[in-house]
């Protein structure tokens, strides 16, 4: 049995929980969190996933890369929602990546958007 068969979710560490929750909630609009044993909370999203933020001060925002990718159906729509909830989205111009005025990339087909959480954990979200 390999990794395969298994479940994942995206597990994100953050400094303060409490910001956090402000963050993923009032700005990226998840809502119904579980909280768990570790002081995180769980939010369930769609198709049966998830993401866990978890306290986890000396570790939080010390990745570069995407530690989270959300898939939207309209991309510029939810953009559009989470940047009128106060989030401002990522502007790249290097390299390959080039967001547009609302932080969106174009990849041939793909769009894709980064977000930066209170700590700075990056998360994208395509279409």
């Amino acid at each position: 049995m390999g990794l395969d068969s298994c479940k994942v979710e995206a597990v994100v560490a953050v400094s303060d929980v409490g910001r956090a929750k402000d963050f993923y909630e009032g700005k990226l609009g998840l809502s119904g969190g579980t909280d768990e044993p570790d002081g995180g909370i769980t939010y369930q999203c769609a198709e049966n996933t998830a993401i866990h933020i978890y306290p986890s001060p000396d570790n939080a925002g010390k990745s570069g890369a995407t530690v989270a990718g959300f898939r939207a159906d309209d991309l510029d729509a939810l953009v559009d929602e989470v940047s009128a909830n106060g989030a401002e989205f990522e502007r790249y111009d290097e390299g390959p990546i080039k967001t547009d005025e609302k932080g969106i990339a174009t990849f041939g087909d793909a769009k894709i958007a980064w977000i930066k959480d209170p700590d700075g954990n990056i998360l994208g979200v395509g279409s």
